[in-house]
């Protein structure tokens, strides 16, 4: 087993690989920027070392200031979490060009699936359904136009290199499309340096499942069941559920048999997530986006599976075995994930602020992951995630009922917080049934 890591990451999932490293007894090396010195993955290291300011690309994204890091506390691997490098796979190679160990896939594989219409191109190659759409770069508001005539409206106007739902438009015509394109454009060249655009169908009503798989060290790919994520706003999660309500066994079979051959078509090693769109009209899913890396829901899949995904990772990353047999995965029992933001629970926008009160709910089925305690500051350099409140029950409905004292039970003062929001949702009839979609948040405001 590696014997120390350094967690190229912050917050809550810094905390949460440092908790299972040093259950391990591997040394756990935490990097920092200076706006992070107090928070609580800082102290709880073995080691940790100042990279750089506040703004992240002085610090987390910093690749000299993190390999220095590196190399002067003695880590034999780095851990990216997510965001930031996670999904760099120029870093990934740096890492291991520098003689260390890198907790996650391979550069190419993270190459590979880093462009959304090359990985739409392989999954269609490989026998997995994608949607509709461009097999090249939308080069010109002209190629756009024929495309979208082609493939019918409405059409989803994307980010080739973009990701976490940023990038991305509806156009429900050719006027729309027409501003939807510049936009889309302009957006993925300031933010990702890459302007390439994919035409793709967009389905008007329709839920986000994903599953979970694992690159194991021997050669094989595994996958750990489905999430459902369809519970967003702009395009980007709230709420995950793992079994999804909307997945029958029949179904289950289809989505986990084509996420191994996703896996298996770009040779994948460790944790990685392939993203899906389902119909619920026909139960026809389709191919959205390979994420590269541990997923911020990953824990509604541990409860689940009984598995600690972070140690399966390290133990892949060491060529070692993983804890579990592969051949006899089942899941047990429903857990439930909400992220706690701080954001304003009516239009989400983001509201950070010093943390006066923090007190995390406790009892059967209810765990926290965290990244701040009371007495943090909560700053607007970063993502609004402040801590994620998972829940595990026998069933759904006790699952659900749990999340309910959970959310009540957590007292947040202080930065604004999307608690109240979480209240509503989980009376809200639609979720109650488990038929709902990735429309439900829009309905409720």
């Amino acid at each position: 087993m590696i014997e120390s890591l350094l967690v190229a990451n912050r917050g809550e999932i810094a905390r949460r690989i440092i908790r299972t490293a040093k259950r391990l007894g591997i040394r756990a090396i935490a990097v920092h920027s200076e706006a992070d010195a107090g928070l609580p993955f800082v102290t709880e290291a073995d080691e940790a070392v100042c990279v750089g300011p506040a703004n992240p690309a002085q610090s987390y994204r910093n690749v000299e200031a993190i390999l220095a890091a590196a190399k002067s506390t003695g880590a034999q691997a780095i851990h990216p979490g997510y965001g930031f490098l996670s999904e760099n796979a120029d870093f990934a190679r740096t890492v291991e060009a520098s003689g260390l160990i890198w907790v996650g896939p391979r550069a190419d594989a993270i190459t590979a699936m880093g462009d959304k219409i090359n990985a739409r191109n392989l999954m269609a190659a490989a026998g997995v359904p994608v949607a509709p759409g461009t097999t090249d770069p939308a080069a010109d508001l002209a190629a756009a136009v024929a495309a979208a005539a082609e493939i019918g409206y409405p059409v989803m106007v994307k980010a080739a290199a973009g990701g976490g739902g940023m990038g991305m438009g509806v156009a429900t015509d050719e006027t729309a499309l027409r501003t939807e394109y510049d936009k889309v454009r302009s957006f993925a060249e300031r933010m990702f340096g890459d302007g390439s655009v994919l035409i793709e169908r967009y389905f008007p009503r329709v839920r986000h499942v994903e599953v979970q798989i694992l690159g194991l060290a021997d050669g094989r790919v595994v996958a750990l069941g489905e999430r459902e994520c369809s519970v967003q706003r702009r395009n980007q999660k709230l709420v995950e559920e793992s079994p999804s309500p909307a997945v029958s066994p029949e179904l289950r079979g289809r989505f986990l048999a084509a996420a191994v051959r996703a896996g298996e078509a770009v040779g994948y090693r460790n944790a990685g997530t392939v993203e899906c769109l389902l119909d619920p009209a026909t139960n026809e899913f389709f191919f959205l986006e390979m994420n590269t890396r541990l997923q911020v829901e990953h824990p509604v899949t541990e409860l689940v599976y009984g598995v600690d995904l972070v140690e399966e990772q390290l133990r892949v990353a060491a060529g070692l075995a993983p804890t579990f047999d592969p051949d006899a995965l089942a899941p047990r029992g429903h857990a439930i994930e909400l992220r706690i933001n701080a954001e304003d629970p009516k239009r989400f926008l983001p509201g950070p602020g010093a943390i006066k009160t923090w007190v995390e709910p406790t009892g059967e089925g209810v765990r926290v992951d965290s990244g701040y305690i009371e007495g943090n500051t909560v700053t607007p350099f970063y993502d609004s995630l402040m801590a994620k409140l998972i829940v595990s029950g026998a069933t759904r409905a006790e699952a659900i009922e749990r999340a309910k004292a959970a959310v009540a039970a957590f007292e947040l003062a202080g930065p604004k917080n999307n608690l109240p929001f979480f209240a509503e949702l989980l009376e809200n009839e639609e979720f109650l049934s488990g038929d709902y979609d990735t429309g439900i948040v829009s309905r409720m405001r």
